[in-house]
């Protein structure tokens, strides 16, 4: 089954993880929220059920799960059918963008971060959130992929390998921040910075 289609027969499941594991989530926000700048015109590329575009102001999503943007919209977010890999805008048409947990599911990150960078304004900065690979969560993420429906045919990546990727992009990378480095699941931690400890870590970027 492909991606997209996992995650419109199990829309709600999905969502569900949210309520499920809040502190996390919160966690998650916290970091981001460090890097996504807080004015001008925002696209969450995979944007899900909205969980992170709404609570962060960005006012745009997309994502090739209907099911999903049906969730999204219910929380305000203006949402648009379509691919990471073939954005549905024009160039320029944003002053920042937003992937989370978007970069272990897409087929050619590369092309994902070219539509990013080209939808992006002059010096428009590009926010990535994803599971760190080398990290103790990141293994086990990765060793459990099998049993999930939504993360059987994922990907995931290190943050030294997304950093090289956004790098041959032409990004110019600016910030890192991390989080759920403690393993305490009933405490939100404050963002840190850089990486290498957290589970969950995002990386702003700046195009070149």
């Amino acid at each position: 089954m492909a991606t997209s289609e996992v995650f419109d027969a199990n829309a709600a499941r999905y969502d569900e993880w949210f309520e499920r594991h809040r502190v996390a989530y919160f966690s998650e926000l916290l970091a981001l929220r460090a890097l996504v700048p807080c004015g001008g015109r925002g696209l969450e590329i995979g944007v899900g059920g909205g969980r992170f575009a709404a609570p962060l102001g960005i006012a745009t999503g997309v994502d090739p799960a209907a099911a999903m943007l049906v969730l999204a919209a219910a929380r305000g977010v203006d949402v648009v059918r379509g691919r990471a890999e073939a954005l549905p805008f024009a160039r320029a048409s944003f002053d920042h963008a937003l992937a989370v947990t978007t970069l272990c599911f897409v087929e050619s990150p590369p092309h994902l971060l070219a539509e990013a960078k080209r939808v992006l304004r002059p010096g428009g900065r590009l926010v990535i959130g994803f599971i760190d690979r080398a990290s103790p969560l990141g293994r086990e993420y990765a060793a459990r992929s099998a049993e999930s429906a939504f993360y059987r045919d994922a990907h995931f990546y290190s943050a030294v390998e997304v950093g090289a990727l956004l790098e041959r992009a032409g990004f110019v990378v600016e910030a890192w921040a991390q989080t759920l480095t403690c393993g305490d699941p009933a405490a939100i931690e404050p963002a840190r910075p850089g990486y290498g400890e957290g589970g969950f870590v995002a990386v702003a970027a700046r195009v070149g």
